[in-house]
């Protein structure tokens, strides 16, 4: 089903706002409309029709129903409890709105989780691990509205840590880090999604019927000290416990999840993403960070 008439929330953040704008420059999509609370960060085309609103609130389905709403992208990161109650009430609007036939759902790999006892390679048949329970519950939220509407396509794309050039994550503070505090006996396996093929992957799943869940992350990894070698920065072996609050006094924060990625690593299958789905990421992972580091020392 091609789009018409497409809503994407979060537009606010650099990965939402390019898509809205990638979309809009698709002459064959009728209307491109943005909802976020907060202004983008980077200007965006007359094209997309800014709605300063919160997903959480009666706006939105008032937009979807009186604009004709039949693709909506859930692009905003997911970030917060506040997700889990916005992805409610925006997957209320689409069931009152009555004219969705398309849902795109960002979510993250963070679902995984990573541990000792960690696959070496997760497929999108593994059972995430519960410990972020705000994605694993939108995703839950996303299927059960799967269910009770077979005639939509829903797919939920799962991302890889994104690094690139101008990326401003966690993961991207950490590594700027003149010295870099590590986990002492702890090389983890890291692989990342450059922000430009995240919106790639999204787009897609916009343009074409694609429903399911898809692993995205670059071909390849890097070992975390490997990586923290080609950043040029030193790094600094210490006890595992220590490493987040070493990161925090050089104001890095590490999330829970973030620092059990640093220790054990995570790394995604994405053949089902290459066959099923029909995409092959443009940036390795090597790659990714190396236009990480170019950014760095421009």
């Amino acid at each position: 089903m091609a789009p018409n008439v497409v809503l994407v929330t979060g537009v606010a953040d650099r990965i939402a706002g390019r898509l809205a704008a990638e979309l809009a420059a698709d002459e064959s999509i009728e209307r491109v409309i943005g909802v976020d609370p907060n202004p983008p960060a980077t200007g965006l085309p007359e094209r997309v029709e800014l709605v300063a609103a919160d997903p959480r609130g009666p706006l939105v389905t008032r937009v979807l129903r009186s604009a004709g709403v039949d693709t909506v992208v859930h692009a905003a990161p997911l970030t917060g409890p506040g997700q889990v109650v916005g992805t409610m009430r925006l997957l209320a609007g689409c069931q009152r709105a009555g004219g969705v036939r398309k849902l795109v759902v960002r979510s993250t790999a963070e679902v995984y989780g990573a541990s000792a006892t960690s696959p070496a390679v997760f497929t999108e048949q593994d059972v995430p691990d519960g410990v972020r329970r705000d994605a694993l519950e939108v995703e839950s939220h996303v299927r059960g509205f799967a269910r009770r509407h077979p005639e939509a396509t829903v797919t939920t794309v799962r991302l890889a840590e994104l690094l690139g050039s101008g990326a401003d994550s966690p993961l991207a503070r950490y590594l700027a880090l003149p010295v870099v505090p590590t986990a002492l006996g702890f090389d983890a396996r890291v692989q990342v999604l450059h922000p430009g093929d995240a919106v790639a992957v999204l787009r897609r799943a916009v343009t074409h019927d694609l429903p399911g869940v898809y692993n995205a992350g670059g071909d390849g990894v890097l070992l975390l000290s490997q990586a923290i070698r080609r950043a040029g920065r030193v790094q600094l072996p210490m006890p595992r416990a220590a490493v987040p609050a070493a990161a925090r006094l050089a104001r890095a924060e590490l999330s829970p999840d973030l620092a059990r990625l640093l220790n054990y690593g995570r790394v995604l299958d994405t053949t089902r993403l290459k066959t099923a789905f029909g995409y092959a990421p443009r940036w390795s992972t090597t790659a990714a960070f190396d236009d990480y580091v170019h950014g760095q020392r421009r």
